[in-house]
């Protein structure tokens, strides 16, 4: 079944290539933290291609879409859904739920920081817990459930920083960077011309399901995990062994969930590579995603104008394999 699993990711990251150009890391990250059961965090300029790369998904795996525009005046009720007056002659009025566009496997959280925070923080229960409480009610989402935002740089014109409660839950941000000259080159040329890109279905809410549970399967070593906690746990500052760079700029390190992504996406990125262990090589792959959202830094760090991309580089470069060392 690890063979399976490698065959059918590998279909998948082909299909949406055939659209996406470029961005193999982004369109990695994706399909790992789709058989993760995670969620991803999407940020670029406009006009790169998250979007497509969200319908293009959609396309790929037979899962029932739904896409949500975020914007200023968006309310949480048309994000969840409301009860609703059901006016019926033969019998008395009642109240009815109406699901909103949350209810899908698969959801397109398009420009969410252009929504408020009232709006946003709506997210938390469905994005943790997969319910979503109405009225002292609670009502189960579909499985899988996957959230796909989008989101603009926080320095744009009319957004809104993300909480970090909802920032903390999705496994992976992804950074969709501008194409290089030849990538470029191809996106016209495919654009341009009289040829649509056909794509084929890979994958059902069934089998999605299924590759989910065998993901969890792939062992991991003891010290492996170690290193793990020991990368966690050199992101905050109060740690005595915490590189100097995170004493002085970091305010909050990650959360327990930001160990669970790096085991999990490390498990899948082994057998994306055609192995069924995991290796430190992995860890260190997935870290940057599996981190980069989930850093507060202070003040300081930004005056100074470091990032957590400089953070997370400094904690794997210092942080050894071997907890000896």
């Amino acid at each position: 079944m690890s063979a399976d699993l490698l065959k059918t990711a590998q279909v998948l990251e082909h299909e949406i290539s055939k659209v996406l150009v470029g961005q193999q890391s982004v369109v990695r990250g994706v399909v790992i933290a789709l058989l993760a059961g995670g969620h991803v965090l999407l940020e670029g300029l406009p006009g790169l291609g998250k979007t497509l790369l969200v319908r293009t998904l959609a396309r790929v795996v037979q899962l029932r879409y739904s896409r949500i525009q975020f914007t200023p005046d968006l309310m949480p009720a048309d994000v969840m859904g409301t009860n609703i007056v059901a006016d019926d002659a033969s019998v008395a009025r009642t109240f009815r739920f109406q699901p909103g566009p949350i209810f899908a496997n698969l959801v397109l959280a398009d420009e969410i920081n252009r929504a408020t925070p009232k709006t946003q923080s709506a997210l938390l229960e469905a994005m943790q817990e997969r319910t979503v409480t109405i009225a002292s009610e609670a009502h189960q989402l579909p499985r899988p459930f996957f959230v796909l935002a989008t989101q603009n740089p926080i320095e744009m014109e009319g957004t809104y920083p993300l909480p970090e409660a909802e920032l903390d839950r999705f496994f992976f941000k992804l950074l969709v960077r501008y194409p290089s000259r030849q990538d470029l080159y191809e996106i016209l040329r495919r654009t341009t011309g009289g040829l649509e890109t056909t794509v084929e279905r890979v994958a059902d809410a069934a089998r999605i399901l299924q590759l989910q549970e065998l993901a969890r399967e792939v062992p991991i070593t003891s010290y492996l995990t170690d290193y793990a906690v020991r990368l966690v746990l050199a992101t905050h500052p109060d740690q005595q062994d915490s590189p100097e760079l995170t004493r002085r700029f970091v305010r909050y390190g990650a959360s327990p969930r930001a160990g669970q992504a790096l085991i999990l996406s490390a498990k899948i990125h082994a057998l994306l590579n055609g192995r069924y262990n995991v290796a430190a090589g992995d860890l260190r792959t997935v870290a940057p995603p599996a981190l980069r959202h989930r850093l507060i830094l202070n003040f300081e760090a930004e005056a100074n104008h470091v990032t957590e991309e400089r953070i997370i580089r400094v904690v794997l470069d210092q942080v050894p394999e071997d907890a000896k060392k």
